[in-house]
């Protein structure tokens, strides 16, 4: 008994050593940020003028790199290559990834057929917002950690020109002092999704078009509660197969809690184990991501349709593997999907206002069980018999 007690009190300490110190930190931080902005915020224009230099640099690289879905993902990996104790940049890539499957999903094969062109358009513009929304508030957190590294000093005093929460110039600060990897990647989860959350999820726009019609009409079908991370695999000759997929599922979406614990639950699965890691890291090293899911599974997709227009849908697969005589499922590029969008600016604000969100921050070290091929499998399959539901029901639409 003592030995035991003697073992948990070790842990306990242990515990309050690497967690409790660093949030009592940040919540000391947090509350002095959030007073000292208010007193000292000056104009950009009273900035030195390298500030605002490097500012308009920052702003217009942003703007460049934030054209569409594509063109974010490959920006986020880029920078991962340069910085990879940016844990973030890596799981946002992978996560974009999977935005720009479901942004070509609805003009693919199966969900084209169940969704009208306004659902179309507008599920696509409710996916783009948010993907656009994110990246132009992390990319230029990113810019800034690496002019500091050259200039060797924190610019994070710039944060706010960019309309970055003082939550993230807080942790920010944190790690460039203590290097706290994980600390930084899972505040980046916090600071997104609540970013997110007045901007997107209640949006009076977007509750009207996705979130109160095509989510509930297709909840359990939709594909887009599943998030994919393909890992690199070769057969005995050492040439490359199909990927095994893990992830995760999203089951209440509109839910902030849910959001920011599926992002640390796929944090786990990314850089839990690093051989995961390395194998997560190759197939994304070797396929350039275009938003096609022919990207990771060419035995099941293809860019190019091959099934004959307006014919009636048949059941073309079955465990994720096609029929005999079937046909691949069409799934197109993002850029022969989609055009550019033309966003209106970022609505500004701070979400930040109750420290208590720093108990996301607190690290269980729970195992992630990553399975999800069955579940990804079975969504397929839903998909299919909802299509041919729909045509026997509502044969003039076909």
């Amino acid at each position: 008994m003592g030995t035991g007690l003697a073992i948990l009190r070790k842990r306990w300490e242990n515990f309050k050593q690497s967690q409790i110190q660093p949030l009592l930190s940040i919540k000391k931080e947090l509350k002095k940020k959030s007073k000292d902005l208010k007193d000292s915020f000056v104009s950009i224009t009273e900035l030195p003028l390298k500030d605002q230099q490097l500012i308009y640099q920052i702003k217009e690289c942003t703007r460049q790199k934030n054209r569409n879905n594509v063109m974010r993902t490959m920006a986020y990996y880029d920078f991962y290559c340069r910085h990879p104790e940016i844990h973030w940049a890596f799981l946002g890539h992978m996560v974009s990834r999977n935005s720009g499957w479901n942004m070509t999903d609805l003009k693919g094969e199966l969900l084209s057929r169940l969704l009208s062109e306004k659902e179309q358009q507008d599920y696509f513009r409710f996916l783009e917002r948010g993907n656009w929304l994110i990246f132009q508030d992390v990319y230029p957190q990113f810019l800034l950690y690496e002019e500091s590294l050259k200039r060797q000093t924190k610019l994070f005093y710039l944060l706010p020109y960019f309309y970055v929460s003082v939550f993230m110039q807080t942790l920010w600060n944190y790690f460039w002092d203590y290097g706290d990897c994980y600390l930084l990647a899972i505040g980046l989860v916090i600071n997104e999704q609540s970013y997110l959350e007045k901007r997107v999820i209640q949006n009076a726009f977007y509750q009207k078009t996705v979130l109160k019609t095509i989510e509930f009409k297709l909840q359990d079908i939709l594909s887009l509660n599943q998030i994919l991370f393909p890992c690199y695999q070769e057969d005995k000759r050492g040439f490359e197969k199909p990927p095994e997929l893990i992830g995760q599922t999203l089951y209440h979406f509109v839910s902030l809690h849910e959001r920011i614990l599926l992002g640390k639950r796929l944090y786990t699965l990314l850089f839990g184990h690093s051989d995961v890691l390395k194998r997560i890291s190759q197939w994304a090293a070797k396929h350039v991501h275009t938003g096609s899911r022919k990207d990771y599974w060419p035995h099941l997709f293809n860019d190019v349709k091959e099934s004959v227009p307006g014919t009636s849908y048949e059941q073309q697969i079955k465990n994720c593997q096609l029929k005999p005589g079937a046909k691949r499922l069409y799934s197109p590029s993002l850029l022969h999907s989609w055009s550019n969008v033309q966003h209106e600016e970022a609505e500004v604000g701070d979400w930040f206002e109750d420290w208590k969100i720093i108990y996301y921050l607190i690290n269980l070290k729970e195992e992630v069980d990553g399975e999800i091929l069955h579940d990804y499998c079975k969504t397929l399959e839903k998909i299919e018999f909802a299509i041919m539901a729909q045509e026997k029901l509502f044969p003039s639409s076909t």
